[in-house]
């Protein structure tokens, strides 16, 4: 049985329609972009500029994408299997194209995470009213999600037809992933020190 608080706060993520993430967010995609079997992702740095990049681990193969632009930089469709499944204790895989000689971490159907917040007070969460339906909510007052939605918190995602695989930012903030089981969205913004 709920408490009536749980009963009001259940009540506010249902009523939430999914609405844009707000300025300075912007959507790398005009929409989801399909990855079929899609076990998890991971970020890592451009080497050559710093610039956030997205892997993907999926069961047809890997792939690094630019995560400001959405470009595929690199695609291996037949990746090692001793070391292409992120099970291991650290839940890495090896990157490849501009990530190659790093392990990259992923976070999804195997365990992980990614950042829930930013340094400069963004916070991602999920939320499930009604389960097993996710929903995304994207805050800027540390994730409490008071008032209603559209001012200080926004329902970005509303992941009811497929499986939620992990949900948060990259390392430096620019940048937030949703990936299901069968695709990824992104969105970014521009550098904290533009």
């Amino acid at each position: 049985m709920l408490s009536e608080y749980q009963q009001q706060l259940r009540n506010r993520f249902l009523a939430a329609p999914v609405i844009p993430a707000p300025h300075p967010w912007q959507p790398v995609f005009a929409r989801r972009t399909p990855i079929g079997g899609l076990l998890g992702v991971g970020f890592g740095a451009d080497p050559a500029g710093g610039n956030d990049l997205l892997m993907v681990v999926s069961s047809n193969g890997h792939g690094v994408f630019d995560a400001s632009t959405g470009r595929r930089l690199a695609r291996d469709h037949d990746p090692d299997l001793d070391h292409s499944t992120p099970t291991g204790p650290t839940l890495s895989c090896p990157g490849l194209g501009p990530l190659a000689g790093t392990e990259v971490r992923i976070a999804g159907l195997f365990g992980g995470g990614l950042h829930s917040t930013t340094e400069d007070g963004w916070t991602v969460e999920v939320v499930s009213p009604d389960w097993p339906h996710h929903r995304v909510l994207l805050s800027a007052d540390g994730g409490l999600c008071r008032g209603p939605a559209g001012e200080k918190w926004w329902h970005i995602f509303h992941a009811h037809y497929s499986e939620l695989r992990t949900v948060g930012f990259s390392p430096s903030g620019h940048t937030l992933a949703v990936a299901t089981s069968s695709d990824i969205t992104l969105w970014t913004r521009p550098s904290l020190d533009s």
